[in-house]
């Protein structure tokens, strides 16, 4: 079964292992696969699931929420997240971003879809350059205050973005408890900055992609075409996303984990996710699946410990590859809305 962590300097926990579905529900697989999927993760212990209005453009948190319909919502945590542009195309100039009108439109469209009353997490997606930060924390606190989310996090923010807003969210009365951000070994960049400042405020990670798109599993080699149906072979499935991970020196530097796997009885995914989680101030990993029996493999990753030698190793086979510039977390992040 899995294992729980607390979420920030709250009292509220979390399946470590929690279940995501950016790239599955309404898009990669079919409704019946996807509900089944979220079924097996329950039967295996987790209770976490994390979804967002831009996903499948609103169509996963739908999904989703028939997943979920008749278990015991109070045995339940669910996240969900607001920023990017929904609804109809071309967007309207309040479709997107942190506004007070698109968050309140936005946790009202969320759980309409996921057909709950509140959601246990409410995230902003990315940071929005375009309204002022008071707005945005302002709409949290009344959402808040309202019962339509218990607590508040965000994803992708820099350090200096977590304290500004932690300052707001303490002056506002309620918790800022969590950052969403790309986390793995070979995607380091939190490390420097973001997860010594969220020590020091009482905010935890929930990171997305431990596995870096897959490329952790071992499955792409170097020197060799991508594997058929895989995701770097669907754009539905992020396949531009993971491009850039496809280099020959990282792809024979994630090789050299394999024996290491092997040597502390792990699956090359278990590995991944095992080494997120060694991190304390990481209280749940992503993980999404296109086949119920996928999730088998990735629970086992919940309650290891990986030995310091173990950890010295992965060091050593990916230093030479491992992104880990603190500038990248805002590089990354859109500096203006997106329509």
């Amino acid at each position: 079964m899995v294992n729980y962590r607390y979420l920030g300097n709250s009292g509220f926990k979390v399946s470590e292992i929690t279940y995501g579905n950016w790239i599955t529900h309404a898009s990669q697989v079919e409704n019946d696969a996807a509900i089944a999927t979220v079924h097996k993760a329950l039967d295996l212990g987790i209770t976490s699931f994390d979804t967002a209005d831009v996903y499948a453009n609103t169509a996963a948190e739908v999904v989703l929420g028939e997943a979920l319909k008749h278990q015991r919502r109070e045995s339940l945590e669910i996240f969900t997240k607001v920023y990017w542009p929904v609804g109809p195309t071309p967007h309207g100039p309040n479709d997107t971003g942190l506004s007070r009108k698109h968050i309140l439109d936005g946790i009202n469209g969320s759980l309409r879809r996921l057909g709950v009353d509140y959601v246990d997490l409410y995230q902003a997606h990315r940071y929005d350059h375009e309204t002022p930060l008071e707005e945005t924390m302002q709409a949290f606190a009344d959402i808040v205050r309202q019962g339509k989310a218990l607590y508040i996090g965000v994803s992708e923010w820099t350090a200096e973005q977590l304290r500004e807003g932690h300052a707001l969210a303490k002056e506002l009365r309620f918790q800022l408890v969590s950052n969403q951000p790309q986390y793995s070994a070979l995607w380091r960049v939190i490390e420097g900055e973001v997860v010594p400042t969220s020590e020091e405020l009482g905010i935890s990670q929930i990171v997305w992609s431990p596995m870096a798109q897959g490329v952790l599993s071992g499955k792409y080699l170097p020197g060799q075409p991508v594997p058929a149906g895989s995701r770097a072979t669907d754009e539905k499935s992020g396949a531009g996303f993971i491009k850039r991970l496809l280099e020959d020196d990282v792809l024979e530097a994630v090789q050299k984990l394999r024996p290491i796997a092997a040597e502390a009885g792990l699956t090359m995914p278990q590995l991944a996710i095992a080494w997120v989680l060694q991190n304390p101030n990481v209280a749940a990993a992503l993980v999404g699946a296109s086949r119920p029996e996928q999730l088998e493999d990735s629970v086992k990753a919940s309650g290891v410990t990986l030995d310091a030698d173990v950890l010295a190793a992965i060091d050593a086979a990916l230093a030479p590859v491992a992104v880990t510039d603190p500038a990248e977390t805002a590089r990354t992040s859109p500096k203006a809305r997106v329509a």
